[in-house]
C-alpha cells in the first residue's frame, strides 16, 4: 500500500487528490494522510510565480513533516489582477515523490472573479473569506469554493482540482517518457 500525503487539511483538496490517484492508478491501494504544511507565501497568493512557489513549498514541507509517504501533493490557489481590474482565479498543483527528485506540476484553468469579490481581495481579504462575504456563505473554501459558487456547483472545487491533479500525475504514470524530473 502506498501512502499519499496531501499538504493541507482541507477536505476538498484531500478528496480531489484521492479521486485523481484512484482514477490514474485504479489497481493500486492507497492510504491518504494530511499535513497542515505551510506554503511560505501570503495567505492570498497573487500571480503565477507566488502561487506555484506556495504549492512547491507545501509539498516539500509536507515531506519534512510526514517523511514516510510515497507522494506529496501541494495545492495552492491564487489570483492575478489584470490592468483592467479584472481578477483571474486559478491553482497550481505540485506532486513530488518520496525524495523530491521526481515532480509533476500542472495549473488549473482560470476564470474571472466578480467585481465585488475582486474589491474585497484587493483590500486584503483572502479569496475564501471574500466569497463567504459576497455569497453569504460560511466556509465555502472547504466546500465548492469560488468555482462552485459561480457555476452553481456544476464545477465543484473538488472536480476543478481533481482534473489538474490527474495532469500533474502524468510523469508518474508515464515514467518511461519522463525519466528525469521537470524541475
Amino acid at each position: 500500500m502506498q501512502r499519499v500525503c496531501v499538504a493541507s487539511t482541507n477536505p476538498v483538496k484531500l478528496a480531489g487528490v484521492k479521486g485523481a490517484f484512484e482514477k490514474m492508478f485504479p489497481e493500486q491501494e492507497y492510504e491518504f494522510v494530511t499535513a497542515k504544511a505551510p506554503s511560505g507565501v501570503s495567505d492570498q497568493p497573487m500571480g503565477d510565480d507566488e502561487t506555484l512557489l506556495g504549492a512547491k513549498n507545501r509539498a516539500s514541507n509536507a515531506r519534512k513533516m510526514v517523511p514516510d509517504c510515497d507522494f506529496y501533493c501541494g495545492l495552492e490557489g491564487g489570483c492575478t489582477l489584470e490592468e483592467n481590474d479584472r481578477m483571474q482565479c486559478f491553482a497550481w498543483i505540485v506532486i513530488q515523490d518520496c525524495d523530491g527528485k521526481q515532480e509533476g506540476v500542472a495549473r488549473t484553468g482560470m476564470f474571472y472573479l466578480p467585481p465585488k469579490v475582486v474589491e474585497l481581495v484587493k483590500d486584503g481579504l483572502e479569496l475564501g473569506h471574500a466569497n463567504d462575504k459576497v455569497f453569504k456563505k460560511n466556509g465555502s473554501k472547504q466546500q465548492g469554493g469560488a468555482v462552485g459558487l459561480l457555476t452553481n456547483n456544476t464545477v465543484t472545487r473538488q472536480y476543478y482540482y481533481e482534473q489538474t491533479i490527474v495532469l500533474a500525475l502524468i510523469p508518474f504514470f508515464n515514467q518511461d517518457l519522463y525519466p528525469v524530473s521537470l524541475k
